[in-house]
């Protein structure tokens, strides 16, 4: 397999360490078996310097569990919009108000259309409803799932809003089926991510310089391919001033 072009890899050393040193990333985990590579993607952008938080939908929960990723993060995942822990906190304000870019992956058919039409019903949903950040979304699903003219309409409506779409691709689906639609690899998606946040500086640069903690983790409890939301975002792209 060749290696992405756009980004280091693995076998760069340390300056692959601090590729993403300061920048804070949200992955929602929604319910797709391409969960699994998500880990993957987690894990490499870890490598890289990044503070990870990842929120995860009820389906998403079925697929891989929590625990996974708060091995990878170091950091507790979210799951729901009613534990607020020792203290009130709104996360879905708190954690988006933080990040530098939101991912979804796998992003599936039930989140996109929910984003598209502003219906915010669970802590994922209401998340990137509260969105400063650039919003990506790397799509699974069954080929005439993907194909449906509801679910290309929705993808439509989010570019329009500048979200990123990282567009599935073609092979063996988990329906037993050959088509369009499986999520992207997560070199593929890593390296989307990359060029979104070279983009900007870090929102909380000088907040995080030299901690090695994320302001999330310390004040909580514990397809247009490219374009940044309100969903998406214009008023998300960030100055690098800041």
């Amino acid at each position: 397999m060749k290696k992405p072009r756009n980004h280091k890899t693995d076998d760069d050393g340390p300056e692959a360490a601090v590729e993403l040193s300061g920048y804070e990333v949200v992955v929602a985990v929604c319910g797709g078996i391409a969960a699994y590579k998500v880990a993957s993607l987690v894990s490499a952008m870890v490598q890289r310097g990044a503070g990870v938080t990842v929120a995860m939908t009820a389906a998403g929960q079925r697929f891989i569990t929590p625990l996974t990723f708060e091995t990878l993060t170091g950091r507790r995942v979210f799951t729901t919009l009613w534990d607020a822990g020792d203290c009130y906190d709104p996360q879905h304000l708190t954690l988006t108000e933080a990040a530098d870019i939101f991912v979804i992956a796998p992003a599936t058919a039930n989140t996109i259309g929910k984003i598209a039409h502003g219906i915010a019903d669970d802590l994922v949903s209401t998340m990137v409803m509260s969105t400063a950040c650039p919003v990506l979304l790397a799509p699974a699903m069954n080929t005439r799932m993907w194909e449906n003219p509801v679910v290309q309409e929705n993808v439509r409506l989010l570019v329009k809003r500048d979200c990123r779409i990282v567009s599935p691709g073609a092979g063996w689906l988990a329906c037993r089926a050959v088509g369009k639609g499986r999520m992207a690899e997560p070199e593929e998606i890593l390296t989307q991510v990359i060029a979104a946040l070279k983009q900007a500086s870090p929102k909380n640069a000088s907040h995080n310089r030299g901690t090695g903690v994320s302001p999330v983790v310390h004040h909580g409890r514990d397809a247009r391919a490219t374009g940044g939301s309100g969903i998406g975002s214009k008023n998300a792209s960030r100055k690098s001033s800041q």
